[in-house]
C-alpha cells in the first residue's frame, strides 16, 4: 500500500513538473480589482508585456471592480489553481479583512502570493490658502482646533483614507474625514478649498504641486521621491514614526503548483528589474521591489496584523 501511495505521489509530482515546463500554453488573465486608469491598473498594464515576454507567453489585464477590491480578488480566489488566472492588488489586501464585516474569501488560506511588484508613496497636500506651510505648522494648526480641519479621501478604506488615519494616529490629531467616490473628486475639492487637505498618490499630484495649485507638505514614505525632490518626508519634517506606502502584490489561487508560482515569480522579477521597465515605473511614481513568494507572504501576514490593530483601535469601518 505504501509503495502504491508513493508511486501515485511520484506520478502526481511528475505531472506537475511536466505542466510547469509547458506553462504557459495559453493566455494568462491578470485581474485588477479596480476600474481602469487607477494606480493598480497602471502598474498591471506597465508590467504586463514585459512579464509575459519573460514567461514566453501572453498576458491580458481584466478589470473587475467593486467592494473595495474584494470582488476581483474573490474571482482569483475561486479560479482554477492552474496559473491562468492571477491577480494584482494593493495594500488593501491587508486592510480589507479588518475593514469589512464579512469577507468572501480568506486572505491567507485562499490566495498564494507570487511576489511583490512595487511601492508608491502618497503625498499630504493642502490648498495653497491653508495656514500651515510645513508639517510642524500644519500640526500646530490642527492641534489648536481639533475637528475643525478636514481631509478628503477616495472613500472609506481607500489608501487615501488609511494613510490619513495612520497620520492622525501617529500624530495624535483630530482631522475630520470627508469621503468621496474616487480620488479625483477629493483632489479637485482640495484644490478648490472645499476640504483642507488630502493624501493622494504621488503620481496624481506632481503636476498640481509643480503648477502651484496644491502645496505639498510631505511625502508619506521613508524617503524623498525623485519626482518631488524638494518635498521632505513627513517623518523627517515633524511627524517622526509615520511612514505609509501603497504596495502592489500579485497572487494566484491557493493550490497553484509551486513550480508554476516559482516560474511566475522568476519572470516577474526579471521584468520589473529590467532597465526599460524600471525606468517607466519610476517615472510613474513607483519603486520596483522584487521578492520571493515567501517574502511576499511574510509582508502580507505582517501587515494583516498591523492594519487590523489600527482599524480596530480607531473603530474604522467600510461604511
Amino acid at each position: 500500500m505504501k509503495i502504491k501511495l508513493a508511486l501515485l505521489a511520484l506520478a502526481a509530482f511528475a505531472s506537475t513538473l511536466a505542466h510547469a515546463e509547458t506553462y504557459p500554453s495559453r493566455p494568462i488573465r491578470l485581474i485588477v480589482p479596480y476600474a481602469p486608469a487607477g494606480s493598480a491598473d497602471i502598474v498591471a498594464r506597465r508590467i504586463g508585456d514585459e512579464w509575459a515576454k519573460a514567461l514566453g507567453g501572453t498576458l491580458y489585464v481584466e478589470n473587475k471592480a467593486g467592494a473595495g477590491g474584494n470582488i476581483g480578488v474573490d474571482a482569483v480566489a475561486k479560479a482554477a489553481p492552474d496559473g491562468y488566472t492571477i491577480g494584482l492588488q494593493t495594500v488593501s489586501l491587508a486592510i480589507n479583512p479588518a475593514l469589512f464585516a464579512k469577507m468572501p474569501y480568506n486572505t491567507l488560506k485562499d490566495l498564494a502570493p507570487i511576489g511583490m511588484v512595487a511601492t508608491s508613496q502618497h503625498v499630504l497636500v493642502v490648498n495653497p490658502a491653508f495656514p500651515g506651510k510645513d508639517t510642524k505648522e500644519l500640526l500646530a494648526a490642527v492641534k489648536a482646533k481639533p475637528g475643525k480641519y478636514t481631509y478628503g479621501s477616495a472613500g472609506p478604506g481607500s489608501t487615501f483614507h488609511m494613510s490619513a488615519e495612520l497620520f492622525k494616529d501617529v500624530t495624535g490629531t483630530d482631522i475630520a474625514h470627508i469621503p468621496y467616490k474616487g480620488g479625483g473628486p477629493a483632489l479637485v475639492d482640495t484644490m478648490a478649498g472645499v476640504v483642507d487637505m488630502s493624501f493622494p498618490v504621488l503620481s496624481a499630484v506632481v503636476p498640481h504641486v509643480n503648477g502651484g495649485k496644491l502645496r505639498a507638505i510631505g511625502v508619506t514614505g521613508p524617503k524623498r521621491s525623485p519626482l518631488l525632490p524638494n518635498v521632505p518626508t513627513l517623518q523627517e519634517s515633524g511627524a517622526p514614526g509615520y511612514s505609509f506606502e501603497t504596495w502592489f502584490i500579485v497572487f494566484a489561487p491557493a493550490g497553484t503548483p509551486q513550480p508554476i508560482i516559482d516560474k511566475l515569480n522568476g519572470a516577474l522579477n526579471k521584468a520589473i528589474t529590467s532597465p526599460q521597465l524600471k525606468e517607466k515605473l519610476v517615472k510613474d511614481g513607483f519603486d520596483p521591489i522584487p521578492s520571493t513568494p515567501a517574502q511576499a507572504q511574510a509582508r502580507l501576514s505582517q501587515e494583516l496584523v498591523s492594519w487590523g490593530k489600527l482599524i480596530k483601535d480607531r473603530g474604522i469601518t467600510a461604511e
